[in-house]
């Protein structure tokens, strides 16, 4: 890299602490800090989601999958994208009827009770500090392939500089940041490709090249390997707490499904564009690790100048990711765990000073769990386990069905993560079948089961949006 190149991603980096900074200005209060004060418009919505979940796993994860694998675990991935499109069309709208909602375990006390908004809360910091996890993981993965800095510094580098400016703004300064963030990756991540294509010889070329099984669309997985990943990636961001949290931040349902829906669709060209470098990757470098294929097409083809803007880009694509689960963890802390089992309300004040020191351990907890797990890919779906056996289910059942079953969720919670953990760990998979498609399975068929034998004791209510506002407990 030229002193131009360390210029634009010295820039880049200045350049989010400042928005930090100065985004404290706009955050005076815990609905700033959790949810921007409901003020995000669809436009900026859309762009924030998609750079909050484009991350490590969708770019980095996916380059070096398909480098590995071919283009199946690209088609796999795709799961995620339909996943989006139809929250957006289906449930996003309905979490906008839980007026003054900041978390998950705001809907769950509302239909279920205080025991559902804890469990709620527990899991959620389990997924985010997982996916925290990976993202740190990816941090540290581009910047040792591209500026030759030890992957456990670089992670400490890249993490402090995020858990500054989260713990900072909060909600504005990630949702602000984002939006940069999708700048670069919307644009400078294809001109990645456009270059890598030209390097190859052109599209022809480079699929002359590739290996037969590497273009199929089952490549050399097995049918019950693909069901399972595309059932993981289909399910195991779900509702997860920082896309509902930026439901939340919306003005109104229009804004939510309209975001979510141009997110979803934009997520399949941008895994089609990860997943081509890759493959360009093991036509030009066929030795290096498969996680490094993204950052090493960049290091050596990007022209002087471009390099560092390029490096940036990638930074910015894990870093979004990394900094909307930093502020939904210590959201999720404050109101579904601390808040419940206090007897007495904390402060405004006091909350968001929690929310700023939560966000600061969080993102130490997740740089340590990043350097434990192998890969990117495995701390994903490490996290996935956690959260589709046991929260989809009741989730869906209460925002889409007005199911209002307190035995119906925590049996169905329970009976997930009980089946989820037998198969996948004391069974060894059978089939090769991964542990969340049995474990969601059984939710569904105990939590439906207690849902229609407590009907009448638990009746169903249709329309939440008739709440005035949620209060410590998340009830009107």
């Amino acid at each position: 890299m030229t002193v131009w190149d360390w210029i634009a991603v010295a820039g880049y980096f200045v350049v989010l602490i400042v928005v930090g900074v100065q985004t404290m200005r706009k955050v005076s209060n815990p609905d700033d800090f959790a949810v921007a004060g409901n003020r995000i418009i669809w436009p900026v919505f859309f762009g924030s989601l998609a750079a909050a979940f484009l991350g490590g796993g969708a770019s980095l994860g996916v380059a070096g999958a398909t480098m590995r694998d071919g283009y199946v675990y690209m088609f796999a991935f795709f799961a995620f994208g339909i996943q989006t499109v139809l929250v957006g069309l289906f449930v996003a709208p309905k979490l906008k009827r839980y007026l003054g909602a900041h978390t998950l375990g705001d809907v769950m006390d509302a239909h279920y009770g205080k025991p559902a908004r804890l469990v709620t809360g527990g899991l959620s910091i389990l997924l985010c500090t997982g996916i925290l996890g990976a993202q740190a993981l990816a941090i540290g993965t581009v910047v040792n392939a591209t500026l030759d800095i030890p992957p456990t510094p670089a992670i400490l580098i890249g993490m402090t500089v995020t858990v500054l400016y989260s713990a900072a703004g909060g909600a504005w300064a990630v949702i602000q940041t984002d939006l940069l963030q999708f700048v670069f990756l919307g644009i400078l991540i294809p001109v990645t490709l456009l270059i890598g294509l030209h390097a190859v010889g052109g599209p022809s070329a480079l699929l002359d090249a590739l290996p037969a099984d590497h273009l199929s669309v089952l490549g050399d997985y097995s049918l019950m390997k693909f069901v399972g990943l595309f059932a993981a990636f289909l399910l195991g961001e779900t509702l997860v707490p920082p896309y509902a949290q930026r439901t939340f931040s919306t003005p109104d349902s229009s804004h939510a499904r309209k975001g979510f829906v141009t997110a979803g669709i934009f997520s399949f060209f941008f895994y089609f564009i990860a997943a081509s470098i890759g493959a360009v990757a093991l036509v030009l470098y066929p030795d290096i690790d498969p996680d490094s294929a993204l950052p090493t097409v960049v290091t050596n083809l990007m022209p002087v100048g471009l390099l560092g803007l390029l490096v940036a880009a990638l930074l910015a694509v894990v870093m979004s990711t990394a900094s909307s689960y930093l502020n939904s963890s210590a959201v999720v802390f404050t109101d579904d765990l601390y808040r419940p089992l206090t007897k007495q309300e904390p402060s405004a004040r006091k909350r968001l000073n929690m929310e700023r020191g939560l966000s600061v351990l969080v993102g130490a907890g997740a740089t340590l769990f990043a350097l434990t797990v192998p890969s990117i890919v495995d701390a994903l779906l490490y996290s996935y386990t956690l959260w589709a056996p046991t929260m989809i289910v009741p989730l869906l059942g209460a925002v889409v069905f007005g199911i209002r079953s307190a035995p119906a969720a925590l049996s169905g919670i329970a009976s997930g993560a009980v089946v989820t953990v037998v198969w996948q760990w004391v069974l060894g998979s059978p089939f090769g079948l991964d542990g969340l498609i049995p474990g969601v399975v059984a939710n569904l068929v105990v939590f439906s089961a207690v849902a229609v034998a407590t009907n009448k004791k638990y009746p169903r209510r249709a329309e939440p949006s008739t709440q005035p506002s949620l209060n410590n407990t998340g009830v009107a």
